[in-house]
């Protein structure tokens, strides 16, 4: 599980990742709504 930083608004979020490829992954903010890439946007890994 990862911890990520939406661009926008900076709030954290956790994301389940089910693979350790996320190339061309994206998650839609559940906050503002705004789509970003996972790769960028990580902070920390965490655990579930």
């Amino acid at each position: 599980m990862l911890l990520l930083q939406c661009p926008r608004c900076k709030k954290q979020m956790k994301y389940a990742s089910r693979t350790l490829i996320l190339g061309g992954k994206r998650k839609e903010c559940v906050y503002c709504g705004f789509s970003f890439k996972v790769k960028d946007n990580i902070l920390k890994k965490i655990e579930a």
